[in-house]
């Protein structure tokens, strides 16, 4: 592959000569080694020691819009003001180093303001999932010993009748409210600050003293896993965990650069500014980690939307200049297939990026189309490695649209067989990933901790095979993959079989009970706008590119895209129900 007719042959240099490169003594990306938790790791040597210089970053960036939602808008320095003066309150209320501060909001600019507050604090921030109900919300109040709360109005409404049977809850901060609330554990968020247009007004405050005495490894957030099945878990993440999820990021971009021969860009405070329309949640590790703590360094501008619209989006990417767009493939389709696309300045779009589900080869060629001055790029991770850990970016994308990529230099990962035993390339097992972003353990769960991480390796539960370049592709979850008459079945193979059919944007493959094969394969597709096809069409489909035995036996279809938790994750126990 070439990266231009006129240009370089494409990669000037190998992955390893790449990172050896970008690790120059001295600069943000040099690696060394440090002893985690009694485990030598490979670390990014001169990352930041604590969240809170990233936060002290911020003040380059005073005078630019931070946050956008709806008609509101605050910039940096508005921000850092109202954080300063929710950490005040914080203190007032006898929150330290260690105790847990919960947020649970949807996205607006009131979510970052606590996270920051907390933080700065030595809280142990602790998001919870906004589309929780009030009992799911009442375990993780319960789980985390959560010391205070910050909600919205709608979520306030969900935990009002567990307030009383939360023995460790001592404060409640509510937002978006004009309910007088007479509980005197309870307060309103904007009596303390405000109205977000009104935040530049606040008085200056210093940053708490304490907020630089954290250390990389003291334990600053707590996110809970998706749990599709079973009691979510509370990964417990350090400042550490999360700086190292930065670099990675940047490191990712680094490299695509050097592999095509041209040096990566210094960061220009002065420069124009980036801006990302985010839609994922910042209760989920990419919206946190990947979108929301960078934008403090970065200086780059947060445009959110309270619910999706791809219309709507393609309004604010022409009105906001977005630079960056992400979150799941359905998400990147709906852009590119919405009929007014073309009525819509895209113009600005540098960066299209994704993870979280399997997606289409054909995918990466229409961003390319559609928004030409942009680079492709997906990645995967869990939030037991604190967001991103293998990312595939730029021509190595096009190169290898079916692989997640490969790990950043301080990241290392096994593929792991029955008996513990390493797998060689091309050979299918676990995939174990360990690095300066795998998460502590589990909140308050030795044994699930136990089970879990191993030496500093976390074991993913994803069936995954590594190329000779080290590239990763991720075959499917240990416990999607299907068992037919002995057979194994990788969902994600049939899946991107059905991918490459024009008319899908959306699919899904699960098992059917069968009373001798055990079980079979089932499809639920979501087809394109103005795209048709039959079950009959997309089982021949497959059968082409597959073994007869991997063809789904029933198509479904749905009349919208498939059912996803916050996360991003397609909800395969409620597809299977379709078939019962």
């Amino acid at each position: 592959m070439s990266a231009d007719a006129a240009g370089p042959p494409w990669p000037v240099m190998s992955i390893a000569q790449a990172h050896q490169m970008m690790s120059v003594p001295g600069t943000l990306l040099e690696v060394g080694e440090a002893e985690v938790r009694g485990i030598t790791l490979k670390v990014w040597k001169n990352a930041p020691p604590s969240l809170t210089f990233l936060f002290e970053a911020s003040r380059l960036h005073a005078a630019r819009d931070f946050l956008v939602h709806e008609t509101e808008r605050a910039t940096f320095d508005a921000h850092r003001r109202a954080v300063l003066a929710l950490a005040e309150v914080l203190k007032g209320y006898g929150v330290g180093k260690g105790d847990r501060v919960a947020i649970i909001m949807r996205n607006v600019p009131e979510w970052s303001v606590a996270f920051w507050a907390g933080i700065l604090v030595g809280a142990i921030v602790t998001p919870l999932n906004a589309w929780w109900t009030g009992a799911e919300l009442d375990y993780g109040l319960r789980d985390s010993g959560a010391k205070v709360a910050l909600v919205d109005a709608e979520r306030w409404e969900r935990i009002r009748e567990h307030v009383d049977r939360l023995p460790d809850l001592k404060r409640v901060l509510v937002s978006r409210t004009s309910e007088e609330i007479a509980d005197p554990r309870v307060d309103r968020l904007e009596d303390i600050l405000g109205s977000v247009e009104r935040w530049s007004t606040l008085p200056e405050r210093d940053t708490p003293a304490e907020a630089f005495a954290l250390q990389p490894d003291d334990d600053c957030t707590i996110f809970y896993t998706s749990g599709t099945t079973g009691s979510p878990k509370g990964a417990v993440i350090s400042h550490r965990n999360i700086i190292s999820n930065i670099l990675n990021g940047a490191s990712a971009q680094a490299r695509a650069f050097l592999r095509r021969g041209e040096a990566p860009p210094q960061p220009d405070p002065t420069g124009p500014q980036k801006a990302s329309l985010i839609s994922v949640p910042f209760f989920h590790a990419t919206g946190c980690f990947a979108v929301l703590v960078p934008a403090m360094m970065t200086g780059a501008k947060l445009v959110m939307q309270r619910r999706f619209d791809a219309e709507a989006a393609l309004g604010l990417i022409e009105r906001e200049r977005i630079t960056q767009i992400g979150g799941v493939p359905t998400i990147a389709w709906q852009i590119l297939e919405h009929p007014r696309f073309s009525e819509f300045d895209t113009s600005s779009i540098e960066i299209v990026a994704y993870g979280g589900a399997p997606s289409a080869p054909e995918l990466v060629a229409r961003i390319r189309e559609q928004f030409p001055k942009s680079v492709p790029g997906q990645g995967w991770g869990m939030t037991e490695t604190s967001a991103t850990a293998v990312s595939n970016f730029a021509e190595d994308y096009e190169a290898r649209p079916a692989s997640c990529g490969v790990p950043a230099m301080t990241g290392e990962v096994r593929i792991v067989g029955e008996g513990g035993v390493d797998l060689a390339v091309g050979e299918v097992g676990e995939l174990w990933y360990r690095g300066p972003i795998v998460v502590r353990g589990y909140w308050n769960k030795p044994q699930a901790t136990a089970e879990t991480f191993v030496d500093g390796w976390v074991k993913t539960g994803d069936l995954a095979r590594v190329d000779e370049e080290g590239f990763i592709y991720i075959v499917d979850r240990a416990k999607d993959m299907l068992i037919r008459g002995g057979e194994n079945i990788y969902c994600v193979e049939v899946e991107n079989a059905l991918y490459a059919h024009p008319g899908v944007m959306d699919a899904a493959v699960v098992g059917i009970p069968h009373p001798t094969l055990g079980e079979e394969p089932g499809a639920v597709v979501h087809l394109k706008p103005d795209h048709t096809a039959t079950e009959a069409e997309l089982r021949a489909h497959v059968a082409e590119r597959l073994a007869a035995f991997k063809v789904p036996v029933r198509v479904l279809f749905l009349p919208e895209p498939l059912p996803r938790n916050a996360n991003g994750k397609i909800l395969k126990n409620e597809l299977k129900k379709l078939f019962a």
